[in-house]
């Protein structure tokens, strides 16, 4: 079966990827971690992780019940680098939930027509209904980043949805809808490690796009976007919090940690939830570009 992108990703690491991450690559043991400035070195134990997981699986089920009973809305945003564990996330929120009241949002590019319409109005019809909760595997913040990279957008479109981002979420949760603004922090070599990895895999090939491609040569830039995002957009009403995701497992546990311990549900057992992993999980002050 051909590579996808005819072996475009194996030829950035073979040959325009930094020395550094080849190196990094080159001597990576399978559970070794690549960044060094990750605060583990090593991957969490399976055994581990999947006792910690099972325990917050049964408290995500009693969160749901509760917001089934009480009407609460969810909506928790997935940002983050390609690679970064978005999906995987999502998927280990979800997979013993209810899915009538446990969607997820992963919209495609705009169409003509909303391309004419207010930047937030697509977003507006997938917010939450009461005892719901809606996962964005990203969400309005493309245009905070992904598409000042790609020059999809213009600077003035760029700024005038900063202009306003602050106030559309400030009215979400004035309305009641409990919000959570996620960004997953993969570093440089992790993030070229798991690219090669789809590549290789046909069973994951679809999950890389033109956009992946392409983003690999434009770290710099992400960078950027990134970090400005951050400080225009984090704020006390709807702060953004860090996961960092080089090791999938753990970051996984950091969030639906953060969730659950952010919401009052009823027969919530704090000892299940354990003790949040405030290395890898945090403020803004935490990411790593």
């Amino acid at each position: 079966m051909p590579l996808p992108f005819d072996g475009a990703i194996s030829q950035y690491h073979q040959t325009d990827a930094p020395a550094v991450i080849r190196e990094q690559l080159r001597r990576a043991g399978k559970d070794d971690i690549l960044s060094p400035s990750y605060p583990y070195r090593e991957e969490i134990k399976r055994k581990t992780y999947e006792a910690e997981m099972a325990a917050l699986q049964i408290e995500l089920v009693k969160m749901q019940s509760w917001a089934r009973e009480t009407g609460a809305r969810i909506a928790i945003v997935f940002e983050g680098r390609d690679a970064a564990g978005k999906g995987g996330t999502i998927k280990r929120f979800r997979e013993n939930l209810n899915p009538r009241g446990a969607k997820v949002v992963a919209l495609s590019k705009p169409t003509e027509v909303e391309q004419t319409q207010w930047y937030f109005q697509r977003y507006i019809d997938h917010l939450p209904s009461a005892g719901q909760i809606a996962f964005f595997d990203r969400s309005w913040y493309n245009r905070g980043v992904v598409e000042k990279v790609f020059d999809f957008c213009t600077d003035d479109q760029r700024e005038h949805f900063f202009s306003q981002v602050g106030a559309f979420e400030n009215m979400l949760v004035d309305d009641g809808i409990h919000l959570v603004k996620f960004w997953l922090n993969v570093g440089r070599g992790e993030q070229l490690r798991r690219f090669l990895k789809r590549e290789g895999d046909p069973l994951k090939q679809w999950k890389l796009s033109w956009i992946d491609v392409e983003g690999l040569k434009r770290w710099d830039s992400y960078t950027s976007a990134i970090q400005e995002t951050l400080n225009r957009s984090h704020s006390v009403t709807a702060p953004w919090t860090i996961i960092r995701s080089d090791d999938k497992k753990r970051a996984r546990l950091a969030a639906i940690r953060h969730v659950l311990a952010g919401l009052d549900y009823s027969h919530k057992d704090t000892q299940a939830l354990g003790a949040q992993d405030t290395s890898i999980c945090g403020g803004p002050e935490i990411w790593d570009g």
